[in-house]
């Protein structure tokens, strides 16, 4: 109950933050439900798909579907209330890849696969969605900018594993590691850390 829980929860983040871009963009009604669906189970989709969990979990599950049905409505109504839309997007964007690095590490331990593997497949589930989401609305991926995305999942990913090396009880370590990912990418922007720029480097 508890994973499902948190997966929910991601899967809310998530459409919130696609009905956000797409109303950012003024696409009709058939367009938000869309670009909110992708991006809430895009990601999750991919790491099905990879580790041979068919059908995927959404099809198995009308819990997603309905879910997401009910997010794009309420953030449709309550759409006035969000003032400062890319406050707002950031906001659900990175708690939404906090909340799914977790859920597609979990996946993969429950496939059998190394650390590594389970870290990678959580920056996977973490960042498809918004990916497809960003090149759908014709923007280029946050994931492919310099800003802290994809590095604040595998550290907080990383950082689970770390923790239960220390007897961490699995849930506690399972929620640090969700604010770890949350609190990088939040301080990463705030203070505008970012990767290195290799254009600079070459223009020099």
């Amino acid at each position: 109950m508890f994973y499902l829980t948190i997966d929910i929860l991601g899967t809310v983040a998530f459409a919130i933050s696609g009905v956000l871009v797409a109303m950012e963009k003024k696409l009709d009604l058939f367009g938000v439900l869309i670009i909110a669906f992708v991006t809430a189970i895009g990601g999750g989709t991919l790491r099905d798909l990879l580790i041979g969990n068919t059908p995927v979990a959404w099809m198995k599950d009308l819990t997603y579907v309905s879910t997401i049905f009910i997010t794009v409505v309420f953030a449709i109504l309550f759409a006035s209330k969000l003032k400062y839309l890319r406050k707002s997007l950031f906001l659900f964007d990175t708690i939404g890849i906090g909340l799914y690095t977790m859920v597609g590490i979990e996946k993969g331990l429950q496939a059998d696969l190394l650390p590594v593997m389970c870290i990678a497949l959580g920056t996977m589930t973490a960042s498809f969605g918004g990916v497809t989401r960003d090149i759908l609305c014709n923007e280029i991926p946050v994931i492919f900018r310099k800003e802290i995305y994809a590095t604040a999942c595998i550290l907080g990913g990383a950082s689970y594993f770390l923790l239960l090396q220390f007897s961490i009880p699995e849930r506690y370590a399972y929620i640090a590691a969700i604010l770890i990912v949350i609190v990088l990418r939040l301080l990463a922007v705030k203070f505008s850390i970012s990767l290195p720029n290799i254009y600079k480097k070459q223009e020099e």
